[in-house]
């Protein structure tokens, strides 16, 4: 997966789109978890060591299109702040004249965060007037999002339309790296683990996988539906109907491939999705029709650790 990276452009005294990955979780306006932030750190170092002028571009949440205070990157400035020791300015938007004004004035190794992406509708429509102005803010484009490269909005894909040399950030290219390593020669035995919310996003990967992988461990909301398909009762946990049947094809792909499909065999069931719930653990084909599943159990733990 040869790409060019960042190390391999002049950027001295340009100014440089650099899209991260700073959707992390707030509570009460703080950083909760900045793994994402202090991953791009080695990328933000090189930048402004070699005297480029950084904008920094992420979304963050769900804002639906328009602005909204909750998803305000400002508590991200903050906590960026503090970790390079140095107030982190933060645009009042990622677009228009005030904006571009402030990306113009950017001395060497200064660096520029504009606000939300998602606060407009054109970023997740991939909308050429939105990708032009974001375009219009730098004279190079770097993407150092690996977690959100997959997805054709107006900063990952339409922007390298009208902006270039468009090349990979420091975390991008080590991500692509493993990533080939994975592909192409993996270390062996190679096991894969899946999770999250979305079963249908994730399908076409789990096919991928039983060419490559000698076990595939799922757990996460997906679960649900790879349970549902061995027809568990799986109450009023996260479960997308449609998807069953594609679910109880994909373990008999893996069963004929001879390679381990392995699902939990036990859940952290609540009564309800609130602070004050009461959970309990039960069989993975225990569940209670009024209960949802909110996570795999200490045996599944267990054997996923094995």
């Amino acid at each position: 997966m040869a790409k060019r990276s960042i190390e391999e452009v002049e950027i001295a005294g340009k100014r440089v789109f650099l899209r991260v990955d700073f959707n992390v979780p707030l509570a009460d306006g703080q950083v909760t978890d900045d793994a994402r932030l202090v991953a791009v750190l080695p990328t933000l170092a090189y930048a402004r060591g070699a005297g480029a002028r950084v904008i920094l571009a992420s979304h963050l949440g769900r804002p639906k299109g328009k602005p909204d205070p909750k998803y305000s990157l400002a508590p991200v400035a903050r906590h960026l702040g503090t970790a390079l020791g140095q107030e982190v300015p933060l645009a009042p938007d990622c677009v228009g004249p005030e904006v571009e004004a402030r990306a113009q004035a950017l001395a060497a190794g200064e660096l520029l965060l504009l606000e939300n992406l998602r606060f407009h509708p054109g970023e997740e429509a991939n909308d050429p007037a939105f990708a032009r102005s974001l375009a219009a803010l730098a004279d190079l484009y770097v993407n150092d999002a690996f977690a959100a490269a997959h997805r054709a909005h107006a900063s990952t894909e339409g922007i390298t339309r009208y902006l270039r040399p468009a090349v990979a950030g420091l975390l991008m290219r080590r991500e692509l790296e493993i990533l080939a390593r994975i592909v192409e020669a993996p270390d062996r035995p190679l096991v894969a683990i899946l999770g999250g919310a979305k079963v249908s996003d994730k399908l076409k990967l789990v096919q991928s996988l039983l060419t490559r992988v000698q076990r595939l461990l799922i757990g996460g909301g997906m679960a649900f539906t790879f349970l549902k398909a061995k027809g568990y009762e799986v109450g009023k946990s996260l479960l997308d109907e449609e998807k069953v049947e594609m679910c109880a094809g994909a373990m008999q792909r893996a069963k004929e491939r001879n390679i381990p499909l392995i699902l939990p065999t036990d859940i952290v069931v609540a009564d309800a999705l609130a602070p004050d719930a009461h959970t309990r653990v039960v069989r993975a084909d225990q569940i209670p029709a009024d209960w949802v599943g909110v996570d795999v159990g200490p045996e599944t733990i267990r054997i996923f650790e094995d």
